[in-house]
């Protein structure tokens, strides 16, 4: 049986700074290209993104660095040379999503262990620790939040579970619905029937649909009415049972539209509203209802909220980079007004005096 082994490697004495060397050595020879990548690509990634020097010679992979990034890029490594023996591929984003895993601490690694969703397209499983808290929540909760940026999976993978039990027999029926908040009055002012209009904002959930599941099956269970794609206000005055109902863009719903989306839920059926509240195109002074309902519902028994961050970006690495430069600024921005009103207050102060 193929099996890796970690043995310290020579270490030179460094009294200046410290630092940790080991070696890891790979007892397949076949699968070792598959762990490097074309031209060493793969070992390349890790070094970079973890900051640590690999060497390869013959079927040794040499790591040398700060002793917690070494063993970060050990985590890495062992985490894909695992892949290989099960017979998965790794992928340039199964080699990020390892890089991202390896720094963090958590309970549930490795992922591997955590339950995928089945599909008819095969497992989706978590590729971060909020992914694993999501799905988690997912297999557990009649409804969830899940809250976060951009390119964390929060849609994703509520239709993968929402494809899963609908291909188990747990529902019987799939309901997507967005607000197409951009459209508002001008809907009428753009062409076509009203499908037409409202489509391009529902477009990111057909797109998931045809991720998890075979085109033509996805066109036949919409004609069929098992699956439903379809803007919020819709839902008024319908009472949804044994359906999987999703609420995608949920930060741009008012308070109003939210309860009454909340409230269409009936017997046998489970609920996901996503966002990111960042990101709300609803007009100045207009409170989200997606905020508004976790300012009123967290805590509620029955009730899971999931919160991710920038460190469950899966997308590109480049997403998560620019997400935290945007975090970064809105801090910048945020105590630079504290310290201008606090400014403010103290020539108020003198001023009465």
């Amino acid at each position: 049986m193929t099996h890796i082994a970690a043995s310290p490697a020579s270490r030179v004495p460094a009294p200046l700074t410290a630092s940790k060397a080991i070696t890891l050595q790979f007892g397949d020879n076949a699968l070792l290209p598959l762990l490097l990548g074309d031209h060493d690509r793969y070992l390349v990634r890790i070094e970079q993104g973890l900051g640590v020097r690999l060497t390869c010679r013959g079927n040794r992979v040499a790591i040398s660095g700060d002793p917690m990034r070494v063993d970060a890029a050990q985590t890495a490594l062992n985490g894909l040379w695992r892949r290989l023996e099960r017979g998965e591929p790794v992928s340039p984003g199964d080699v990020d999503t390892a890089i991202r895993m390896s720094e963090i601490d958590d309970p549930r690694l490795p992922l591997s262990d955590v339950p995928a969703i089945r599909t008819r397209r095969g497992a989706v499983g978590p590729r971060s620790p909020g992914q694993a808290t999501y799905m988690e929540l997912l297999g557990k909760h009649e409804m969830v939040f899940g809250i976060g940026p951009a390119g964390t999976g929060k849609t994703y993978l509520a239709v993968a579970q929402a494809v899963g039990m609908l291909t188990a027999g747990k529902v019987d029926r799939i309901v997507l619905s967005r607000p197409a908040v951009e459209a508002g009055e001008r809907l009428g002012f753009l062409p076509g029937d009203l499908k037409e209009k409202v489509d391009p904002y529902l477009r990111p959930l057909y797109d998931a649909l045809n991720d998890m599941m075979p085109a033509e099956q996805v066109i036949r269970r919409l004609g069929t009415g098992e699956i439903e794609v379809a803007p919020l206000a819709f839902m008024r005055g319908r009472t949804l049972a044994h359906a999987f109902v999703i609420l995608d863009e949920a930060q741009n719903t008012t308070p109003v539209q939210m309860k009454m989306f909340l409230t269409r839920m009936g017997e046998g059926t489970h609920m996901v509203i996503t966002g990111d509240l960042t990101q709300v195109d609803l007009p100045t002074g207009t409170r989200s209802g997606l905020r508004d309902a976790l300012d009123t519902l967290e805590g509620v028994s029955g009730i899971g909220v999931c919160r991710f961050d920038k460190r469950d970006v899966v997308r590109h690495p480049l997403v998560a980079r620019i997400v935290d430069a945007y975090e970064q600024r809105e801090t910048a921005e945020k105590e630079t007004r504290a310290r201008g009103g606090r400014g403010a207050a103290i020539v108020v102060e003198s001023a009465g005096k």
